[in-house]
């Protein structure tokens, strides 16, 4: 069973604002533990740590970057949307999908490594709880078991492999 877990935005502050999550996840870094789905030379996919549905992971590019248009070459951001691309297709396989939401969120004053969210929207959803709604801090977050977060990614990454 799932359940929410109230967000608490001071502890989510300071994680955010005290070193490049992504690239500690990178580095290895056990204080930042993920669900890596997909790894490559340019992109990264893992589970969300705080994911508003099931099946929300994010797709990074492995270099830092910052911008989501100005820090790519053409070339690189289509390289890094066909990845997206993949793993949307991907998760729409393996979670019921209604409409799967694709955004970039960040700040410079808080994850600053550019990202992008992919959700799921599970079918039957009442309207007035989809789109930004869906992010809202008040909802909080999933509390997904690490076991099937854990398979749900390496689904993920066997889908994203064929």
């Amino acid at each position: 069973m799932t359940t929410r877990v109230p967000w608490q935005p001071d502890a989510y502050l300071d994680l955010v604002r005290r070193a490049c999550f992504i690239c500690e996840l990178l580095a290895g870094n056990a204080d930042y533990p993920h669900h890596v789905a997909y790894r490559d030379e340019f992109a990264i996919v893992f589970a969300s740590a705080f994911p508003s549905v099931l099946g929300h992971f994010l797709v990074a590019p492995v270099v830092h970057r910052e911008h989501v248009i100005d820090d790519f070459t053409a070339e690189e951001y289509l390289a890094i949307q066909a990845v997206v691309h993949r793993a949307g297709r991907a998760l729409g396989d393996l979670v019921p999908t209604e409409r799967l939401y694709v955004l970039s969120l960040g700040s410079q004053q808080g994850n600053r490594h550019v990202h992008w969210h992919l959700a799921p929207l599970p079918p039957g959803v009442p309207y007035e709880e989809q789109q930004a709604a869906l992010f809202a801090p008040e909802r909080g977050y999933l509390d997904v078991p690490d076991d099937e977060l854990a398979d749900l990614s390496r689904r993920l990454g066997e889908r994203m492999a064929t």
